[in-house]
């Protein structure tokens, strides 16, 4: 399996999601770009959030966006 764009996009929202809050959730306006429009629908659809605009994440969404944020934070370089 590769990592497509639109799984990226995907990442990249869940990456935007605050863990610390888990009553803080997302707004996908419609004049974000259609790329990250689709994210959040595909996202949605997987069950993942609670709205196609974004909203909460999910009992699967939470541990979906602990992951993506976890290999961000070892696959990117820390300041020294």
């Amino acid at each position: 399996m590769a990592y497509t764009p639109d799984l990226i996009a995907e990442l990249e929202i869940l990456a935007l999601y605050n863990l610390d809050n888990h009553l803080e959730g997302l707004k996908v306006h419609n004049n974000a770009t259609s790329r990250a429009q689709g994210a959040i629908t595909r996202l949605h659809e997987k069950g993942l959030v609670t709205a196609a605009d974004g909203g909460y994440l999910t009992s699967l969404g939470l541990d979906a966006a602990e992951h993506a944020q976890a290999l961000l934070t070892i696959l990117c370089p820390q300041p020294a």
